[in-house]
């Protein structure tokens, strides 16, 4: 039962004239009592297949006229060359075999009514149906899009003799603020699923040096933002003996990375969401400029937007910043009373830490926050002491610094985020195949 053909190799003109058999799923039928236009689909494409009664016989064409939209079937003929076509080939049915049909009480719910309804906003019958949403030609080439970000994340690390590296995702205390944690029953005891691999990835430094992974992080925010889940997936790296410069630049050349790989891999899906490839080709060639915090205030205060020297920067603010911006920008050296205690303070200016967001522009915001750890034993003590935190949940960190701590820094990358600004969607769950936000968690 294997599948020897698909659909995209057909339409390169691999099989011009030739007898095929192909397998998939039904997007569009019509037709009348003597012949059937059947759009078939697989994962790589679609193709017209035309079905005559009087070359398949009536029992093939009852079966072919009485299927309905997405039942499953493997159809054999002749591919001709129909520039008139969709792709320029179509098949020309002699046989054809129903694996799973579609109950007629019950058909497929995704209607054409039903995306065009979603268009105006109507979203949550999709979002209820979206095991079956993941079939439209859009999600598929999300998930395509998706496929190729995650695969330049991985080889951009490797490529430089990073190692992967799993973290827990059961935690007993915060990495960002404590009130997006989710806390969890742990067999009596109070435990949280994490909200980065960052502190568990700083006790593997020593060993590995240059470590990176790809995971799920969790933050229990109730936003409901085109930015936000309460469940996404995080690219985070970690170096040893390395500057906020130096860490920066990694986040640069992962993020042009990514931007060239789906230039190469990914340029069609690109063009059917209507996105411009120069302006991704922009991101994946150009410099990203650096900003400090300061700059950045006195920009936000020069447009008249209320923000004070100390807060951080929610999205409304990044928002604003980025207007001007035509590649992403580096905001580096945030105040220290904006920061959690891991990032290191600026031995220049101890108003200050050694850290960077990369903000994206188009209105996408903070893709990536990283920089310099705290990485001595009497500076992370006087940081934790400073923010009022206790020490028993992060002793194991503390220890970290005890034995031999050396610089270091890393950074995380919100890969939805990146997916969502680079294929230019609207809301990052249209990026991800399950969304998970704080008003859903089915199906």
């Amino acid at each position: 039962m294997a599948k020897d053909i698909w659909i995209g190799d057909v339409q390169n003109g691999d099989y011009d004239g030739q007898e095929v058999e192909l397998k998939g799923w039904i997007k569009r039928t019509r037709g009348s009592n003597k012949i059937r236009f059947v759009v078939l689909r697989d994962s790589t494409g679609i193709i017209q297949c035309v079905a005559k009664r009087d070359v398949v016989g009536d029992d093939a064409f009852e079966a072919i006229a009485s299927a309905l939209i997405e039942s499953s079937l493997i159809v054999r003929g002749r591919v001709n060359v129909d520039e008139r076509s969709e792709g320029g080939h179509e098949l020309v049915v002699s046989g054809v075999e129903i694996v799973g049909s579609v109950d007629p009480e019950r058909p497929f719910p995704i209607t054409e009514s039903a995306m065009k309804a979603a268009d105006g906003g109507e979203t949550e019958f999709l979002l209820d149906n979206r095991h079956l949403y993941l079939r439209t030609s859009r999600m598929t080439t999300m998930l395509k899009m998706r496929s190729s970000v995650f695969g330049a994340i991985h080889s951009y690390f490797r490529d430089l003799d990073f190692v992967e590296y799993q973290a827990p995702n059961f935690v007993a205390g915060a990495v960002e603020g404590g009130s997006t944690l989710f806390e969890v029953p742990y067999f009596g005891r109070k435990a949280y699923l994490t909200q980065s691999w960052q502190l568990y990835a700083e006790a593997a430094m020593p060993a590995l040096e240059r470590l990176y992974t790809i995971a799920p992080s969790f933050r229990a925010e109730k936003s409901r933002t085109r930015r936000h889940l309460t469940e996404f997936w995080h690219a985070e790296m970690e170096i040893a003996w390395a500057t906020n410069e130096e860490v920066m630049n990694h986040g640069e050349g992962v993020v042009r990375h990514i931007a060239s790989t789906l230039l190469d891999e990914r340029s069609d899906e690109l063009d059917s969401l209507g996105r411009d490839l120069e302006l991704v080709a922009r991101y994946a060639d150009s410099p990203f400029p650096r900003m400090r915090y300061d700059e950045a205030i006195e920009i936000l205060q020069g447009k008249d937007v209320d923000v004070e020297w100390g807060q951080d920067l929610d999205y409304s603010k990044e928002k604003i910043l980025t207007q001007d911006f035509d590649v992403p920008h580096f905001l580096t050296h945030y105040p220290k009373i904006a920061k959690p205690f891991y990032h290191r303070v600026d031995p220049d200016d101890d108003k200050y830490v050694l850290c960077h967001d990369l903000l994206a522009p188009e209105g996408y915001g903070e893709i990536i926050g990283g920089g310099e750890r705290t990485w001595s034993e009497q500076e992370i003590l006087a940081r934790l002491e400073e923010e009022g935190t206790p020490k028993d949940a992060y002793q194991f960190y503390i220890d970290t610094r005890s034995y031999g701590g050396v610089p270091h820094g890393g950074f995380g990358l919100g890969v939805d985020r990146v997916c969502s600004w680079l294929s230019g969607a609207d809301h990052i769950r249209e990026v991800i195949p399950f969304p998970r936000d704080s008003r859903r968690v089915t199906p």
